[in-house]
């Protein structure tokens, strides 16, 4: 199971610290939130102790209108669970018993300056782009008349040349050679490039070339959804190669099927236009309509009379 550490949260997010675990194996593994407004009331059954508990002006509010006596208890017992951190929102004053329990306990109490709500949406995007499912595909990743299109093939098939002739064309780089790709909300894949090699791409007998300073800003992004799968190979002649595009091709990627187009390499051919053209016919499909069944209905329908 993917985690991230106490550490790397308080970095990334700039969280201020309060008081820290000594313990250093502390490991966040859900990216799901709890605000602890009936844990405060007293009512502990079914308390989602191991995810982050978030107070925010609604808890602390709250905690404001009981006695010394009922808020030092109440803070005790939420203290008493190991959680992995407690976060003060809205740069809201610490009760002078959090620290105290914070210390006793051993717990991590942080604050920040952000609004509950928006904090709620940074913190859960943020847990679930770092504890996403992830893996790395040889290829080159961009953005092509709005589609993400992942090119793959074996080396020295011409992905880098293709991709050049599409920035050219007024298209975007993402990723060149390693792709990174996450899956985002359960459904949809995310690539990106290792930051050593960001916008950099290799063309054979030239060498490694910058995108962005040679094409602009323009011609490069950071991150794309994954939309279809272009695979160039070298032309086979033994080898029947699909002509209508009524049978539709899968490749699976971290569990998720996406859209295949197998394009035969041969002297002559355009890569970077049918490239270009598939990107263009993927967003039809999307849009509810398929050429190929289109043609198909037509055909048979001739018949038919």
């Amino acid at each position: 199971m993917k985690s991230v550490s106490i550490d790397r949260l308080v970095d990334d997010l700039k969280l201020q610290i309060i008081y820290k675990s000594k313990n250093s194996d502390i490991k966040i593994t859900n990216s799901d939130l709890n605000r602890p407004g009936l844990q405060l009331t007293g009512y502990f059954d079914y308390f989602p102790f191991k995810r982050i508990q978030l107070i925010g002006r609604v808890e602390w509010t709250y905690l404001s209108t009981l006695d010394e006596y009922t808020k030092d208890k109440r803070l005790e017992k939420l203290f008493q669970y190991d959680t992995p951190a407690i976060i003060i929102t809205r740069n809201l004053k610490i009760y002078p018993q959090m620290l105290k329990y914070a210390e006793k306990y051993d717990r991590t109490l942080l604050r920040t300056d952000i609004g509950t709500t928006k904090f709620i949406t940074k913190v859960m995007n943020y847990l679930d782009d770092m504890m996403a499912p992830e893996t790395t595909i040889h290829g080159v990743l961009l953005e092509v008349c709005g589609m993400g299109v992942l090119i793959i093939g074996k080396s020295g098939v011409g992905k880098s040349e293709t991709a050049l002739e599409l920035i050219k064309r007024g298209h975007r780089l993402v990723a060149d050679d390693a792709v990174q790709i996450k899956i985002v909300d359960e459904v949809k894949l995310k690539g990106t490039s290792p930051e050593l090699i960001r916008h950099f791409l290799e063309i054979r007998g030239i060498g490694v070339i910058d995108i962005k300073r040679l094409f602009g800003v323009g011609a490069v992004k950071k991150y794309e959804n994954i939309d279809i799968v272009v695979e160039l190979e070298l032309w086979d002649e033994r080898k029947q190669y699909d002509r209508l595009g009524l049978d539709e091709q899968y490749i699976d990627i971290l569990g998720i099927n996406v859209p295949k187009y197998v394009v035969p390499v041969r002297s002559g051919r355009n890569l970077a236009m049918i490239v270009e053209v598939a990107a263009r016919n993927n967003r039809e499909k999307q849009l509810g309509y398929n050429a190929a069944h289109k043609l198909n209905n037509n055909i048979i329908n001739k018949m038919n009379k």
